[in-house]
């Protein structure tokens, strides 16, 4: 077994324990591996093992990997930020987004998907906590955001991401994503068909299911610590 695949499966076995003790069932939650900084070498590993949703920060990175990569089954996610001109990159080639806090964006991302591909599957970041550094709208203003990208041809507005700031301990990480689930479920209570509440990373992901998580975002419990290359940048 490599070792890539021995950490997904300590992964998969924290999001079982994790279900097991709030009563979720394992399939509730599904693991997004988080392939950013790491090579194509590194997502055949991963997919090897059966995992084959991928999430990628910077974009043409992500790109590269896909054109690399196709054929195989793989389920891209662009997770991180978006620049203006970087939307039909992301609208060409990638299967969810999950970083939309702009009108704009999802209006761009709209009218760059190609006719001929599936709708783009969208997140709403919200930020929760007030964290300045990680983007998202504030709550108040989710619900006028999420009901303007479902009206969008090309997009299907599945839920929301949100990226808090590290906690102090297990019970803070979960008053934070609380926080998150309260707003997933306004959402829906709005009449928004919603199923993904896209939270948890690697240091708490465990906080992140016992609040409700669908999906977790995990990268340096899978493929290890990160080297950031000088001047390497989300854009």
């Amino acid at each position: 077994m490599t070792m890539i695949a021995d950490n997904l499966q300590r992964v998969r076995a924290r999001i079982d324990t994790a279900c097991a003790r709030t009563g979720r069932q394992p399939e509730e939650v599904l693991l997004l591996a988080v392939s950013k900084t790491f090579g194509t070498d590194a997502v055949r590993e991963a997919l090897d093992t059966g995992q084959k949703a991928f999430g990628e920060n910077y974009i043409q990175e992500g790109v590269d990997k896909i054109n690399a990569l196709s054929g195989l089954g793989i389920e891209w996610h662009c997770i991180g930020p978006i620049q203006s001109n970087k939307t039909r990159l992301v609208a060409q080639h990638f299967d969810w987004v999950h970083s939309v806090d702009r009108l704009k964006i999802a209006q761009r991302l709209s009218e760059q998907r190609p006719a001929g591909l599936a709708p783009l599957q969208i997140c709403i970041q919200v930020n929760v906590d007030g964290g300045t550094n990680k983007g998202g709208v504030a709550p108040a203003d989710a619900l006028s955001l999420a009901r303007s990208v479902a009206e969008l041809p090309g997009l299907y507005l599945r839920g929301i991401m949100t990226i808090p700031e590290p906690a102090a301990d297990f019970e803070s990480a979960c008053a934070v994503h609380r926080k998150a689930k309260a707003v997933f479920d306004a959402l829906k209570a709005q009449g928004l068909k919603l199923d993904t509440l896209s939270m948890g990373m690697t240091a708490d992901l465990e906080a992140a299911v016992q609040s409700g998580s669908t999906m977790v975002r995990v990268g340096t419990a899978i493929f290890g610590g990160r080297a950031y290359p000088t001047g390497f940048t989300s854009a």
